[in-house]
């Protein structure tokens, strides 16, 4: 616990961006890494949700068509987190889902600019 104290001293304090407060009703899709929307040509569709949310490190890129190319929110564990800055859009939120050790180790070295 003494630990995950002195580590969320050094994050910064954030809440969700305006545009997100702003909407009354919000109409969310939750798009996971299975691959069950590859062929479905559902992108379209799925961009027309205020919130996207993606989970680990479904890929976007090259699969727009199927998965959509909007992504509000990327929510995963540090192993799950994508590799490429393309996955990271700007203007979403990436939420680490930490609950084990080692990811407040990843956490940790993320904040600092450490090696793991």
């Amino acid at each position: 616990s003494e630990k995950l104290k002195d580590l969320l001293e050094l994050l910064p304090e954030h809440d969700l961006p305006e545009d997100l407060k702003s909407k009354h009703c919000k109409r969310c899709v939750v798009v996971g890494s299975g691959g069950i929307l590859h062929g479905s040509e559902l992108g379209h569709l799925l961009n027309q949700f205020d919130i996207v949310i993606r989970l680990n490190d479904a890929p976007v890129q090259g699969y727009t068509d199927h998965v959509g190319n909007k992504t509000t929110i990327r929510m995963t564990y540090p192993e799950g987190a994508p590799l490429s800055e393309h996955e990271y859009p700007p203007a979403s939120l990436f939420v680490a889902v930490l609950f084990k050790g080692v990811d407040f180790n990843w956490l940790q070295a993320m904040v600092k600019n450490e090696t793991l």
